[in-house]
């Protein structure tokens, strides 16, 4: 449900930003109410926390090439006038300098509420936890696992945009479940994870237990892995490697934030070839349904599905609405804060490689010597030379197309990012999302994003 909190404080953001009209070209204010719960059990413990807990506001103003913004925890009608004074007077205002053929923000009129609310049954604390235990006794009555770990969090947002022409709410709410085994061997320890995110909390239990299983199989699978031979390989990446790439490789490269700033190479590619003409990537709050998914982002602009690369040829980058404007071009909705305290920034949403027509069983057996990846670990990308580095949890070796059984782990996946992308020679008809991750600006600025995509066959330097 909507935030009673946020209800009461609309007409007080209204009249805010009433004031401000008249001695500004632009002014906004956004304002955030979020909620969130974890729940964790492992072998010796278990807890129940409030995570993510959000409630404030930011007012955004442009004037003289300036936009200058103002964040604020604290809005009553007692405090009004002393807020406005202190915005008036705070050198806190200072934001960004724009070139002076910079658009101002676009406003188009727009008054909507929008609410994702679904059907389901309320579980208590209780119910939660007793559900986490019956997942973490399934991992630990395994062979050789000494510790397991259930994570249940939820994540429950309210926001009100509010500016001369548009008065927007949205409300919505996504939950993860994540179950971690931890196995042993004399000295030899490995872990493994595999999570489960949606917006309806049965559709997940109802899949934990055979997440739990899974998780302790490969646990103990990790057991027995030894390190990959370094060369260049021809792989198969399992949807979360795919969108681990989609991320890495050109998720960052094209938030278009970093063109303002030249400190992205793609931006000198847009309309070329960069991947192979099979392959089609997108990102959108409005491209899917998963913890990324939002109506409007963090500068009142409606979510989109942004069609990033097409038929191997780069169409577009994302943007922020500040961005866009510098850049002269359409916002795409990914305007997004860490909190109402953080600068909005170009923000992943929900990034992804669409699928193809290939048959996994059929991509197999195209590999002469090679590996299947799953399960993605971390990755990073250097956005201004298109080098990428991706860790995969393990491997599976692949001979005369069948699966041998020998495991290599952990995985390093490196390279030149165009050649991996034009490497891609058959993509799978399957297809999966997943956003148990967080994703920061360099080395800041968290915000919840969900990448996939099908199988996909390249070639690509292993280590």
């Amino acid at each position: 449900m909507y935030s009673d909190y946020l209800k009461d404080k609309k007409e007080l953001m209204k009249k805010l930003v009433s004031l401000f009209a008249d001695d500004y070209d632009y002014v906004s204010c956004l304002g955030s109410d979020i909620k969130g719960k974890s729940y964790r059990v492992n072998a010796r413990q278990s807890q129940v926390n409030e995570v993510g807990v959000e409630r404030g506001f930011v007012i955004k103003l442009y004037k003289d090439k300036l936009y200058r913004e103002f964040s604020f925890d604290n809005l009553t009608e007692d405090n009004f006038d002393e807020l406005v004074n202190e915005i008036k007077a705070s050198n806190k205002l200072t934001y960004n300098y724009v070139p002076s053929d910079t658009k101002i923000l676009s406003d188009e009129p727009l008054v909507k509420d929008f609410n994702r609310e679904v059907e389901d049954r309320e579980y208590s604390d209780e119910e939660i936890m007793d559900i986490l235990t019956k997942g973490k006794d399934i991992m630990m009555k395994e062979e050789n696992i000494v510790n397991a770990i259930a994570n249940y969090r939820t994540y429950e947002v309210s926001k009100c945009f509010i500016s001369k022409n548009r008065e927007l709410t949205q409300h919505y709410a996504y939950y993860n479940l994540v179950a971690m085994a931890i196995s042993r061997d004399g000295n030899n320890m490995q872990n493994a994870y595999k999570t489960l995110d949606g917006i309806k909390p049965s559709d997940i239990f109802a899949k934990f237990d055979d997440l739990c299983l899974e998780s302790a199989r490969v646990a103990k699978m990790l057991l027995k892995a030894k390190p990959v031979v370094p060369g260049v390989y021809d792989v198969i990446t399992s949807p979360s490697i795919s969108g681990l790439i989609a991320h890495e490789a050109f998720g960052h490269g094209v938030e278009m934030d970093m063109f303002v700033k030249n400190r992205a190479l793609a931006k000198d590619y847009v309309g070329k070839q960069v991947a192979s003409d099979i392959v089609n990537m997108h990102d959108g709050a409005g491209s899917a349904v998963n913890v990324a998914s939002y109506f409007f982002d963090d500068d009142g602009v409606l979510a989109s599905d942004t069609t990033i690369i097409k038929n191997g040829i780069l169409v577009t980058g994302i943007s922020d609405a500040l961005s866009a404007s510098v850049l002269r071009t359409t916002p795409t909705g990914n305007g997004r804060r860490e909190s109402f305290s953080h600068k909005a920034y170009t923000r992943m949403t929900n990034t992804f490689f669409s699928p193809g027509k290939d048959k996994l069983d059929d991509m197999i057996k195209s590999i002469e010597h090679g590996y299947i990846l799953y399960d993605t670990n971390n990755g990073m990308e250097d956005p201004k030379n298109w080098g990428i580095q991706c860790t995969a949890s393990y491997g599976l070796e692949i001979k005369d197309g069948k699966l041998t059984g020998e495991v290599i782990a952990p995985v390093i996946i490196s390279g030149y990012v165009p050649d991996l992308l034009k490497s891609i020679s058959m993509i799978s008809d399957d297809f999966e999302l997943s956003g148990t991750g967080m994703c920061g600006k360099g080395h800041k600025e968290w915000v919840r994003v969900s990448d996939g995509g099908p199988y996909m066959k390249a070639k690509v330097k292993l280590g």
